[in-house]
């Protein structure tokens, strides 16, 4: 290696880099940028697993006068879902030859500079389609995100260590419906209309609608103009969302985006998370790295965690015909 000092350079850089990584990560996507206005990116301190507590069932309640008996009988009314822990790294590295063809200082401050920026990039837009996997990603090494956890067959699989096909897990199933016919003009307030309604239970209700460009298309092509607002907070972050009743709709299709163009997804985000180990949340993972057999300068950024759901039944995917 020319310079060791370069090593010290390239952490510093990482250093006031990669601290707004996560921040990033977050704006890239618009899930993640909800979870995180409403504080649902939450650290994890320690273990192998990720626990989400449930709150399934219900207590007792009696109507009852004068010296009448109020019976109570044990219940559980609280379970946990059981997340495994999962772990991904982007390597920063710099050759030697390059660190030689760019020797000033300024030049090498330039090129760690687009290298982390490179990095993070990578980043960024991995996790932001991971978010739609359903976790077999990279031999079942990725996290588990929306196409697992509200799933297409959701009488089927096992999320959270939670078998959902048997009986008496059914409160762990999120709604899903399969078109017999393709969305158009005429009937896709109806369908949309019927998949919300499912999905609400008193005060709660789907806040964030995540779909590809052609249904966010067809449904923008419905409305009046006077129709066509949007979230100013998603604006200020840089997306583009419609409303409908009170929900946001948000594109992540097409070029550079990740929702399949077949889904719909109508989340309620006080259930969802994304749960990052404390010590692992986009940082720089060990000290000095220099290349065993190679003229190299190496930095790793890890990241550890998963994302969770403490809710199925408030959460629904619609599933459009395609053109056979």
């Amino acid at each position: 290696m020319a310079n060791i000092n370069y090593d010290d350079v390239l952490s510093t850089t990482l250093t006031n880099r990669v601290g707004s990584l996560a921040d990033n990560m977050s704006k890239n996507n618009a899930l993640l940028s909800r979870l995180k206005s409403k504080g649902n990116i939450r650290p994890i301190s320690g273990g192998s697993k990720i626990l989400e507590e449930l709150e399934y069932g219900e207590g007792d309640m009696t109507w009852y006068s004068g010296y009448d008996t109020i019976n109570y009988t044990p219940k559980q009314l609280f379970s946990a879902a059981e997340y495994s822990l999962k772990l991904c790294a982007v390597p920063v590295a710099v050759s030697g030859e390059d660190l030689l063809k760019n020797s000033g200082k300024e030049q090498v401050l330039d090129l760690f500079e687009k290298r982390v920026e490179n990095a993070i990039k990578t980043m960024s837009n991995k996790m932001s389609a991971a978010v739609y996997g359903d976790g077999t990603g990279s031999s079942g090494k990725e996290i588990g995100g929306l196409a697992l956890l509200v799933a297409d067959s959701p009488t089927t699989g096992v999320v959270g260590g939670i078998d959902r096909s048997s009986s008496g897990n059914e409160f762990w199933r999120n709604k899903s419906t399969q078109m017999t016919e393709a969305l158009n003009a005429d009937n896709i307030h109806k369908t949309m209309d019927k998949m919300y309604m499912s999905l609400c239970r008193g005060t709660d209700k789907p806040d964030l609608i995540v779909c590809g460009h052609s249904i966010y298309g067809l449904y923008e092509s419905t409305l009046l103009p006077q129709q066509r607002y949007c979230d100013n907070k998603l604006a200020d972050a840089g997306f583009t969302s419609l409303k409908f009743k009170g929900a946001d709709i948000i594109c992540d299709g097409g070029q550079d985006g990740h929702c399949p163009e077949d889904k719909m997804y109508f989340l309620n985000t006080n259930y969802l998370y994304l749960r990052h180990h404390k010590d692992r949340n986009m940082k720089v993972i060990g000290g000095e790295r220099m290349a065993v057999n190679q003229d190299a300068l190496y930095k790793i950024i890890g990241w550890a965690g998963n994302m969770t759901m403490s809710n199925a039944a408030l959460q629904g995917v619609l599933i459009n015909k395609t053109e056979e």
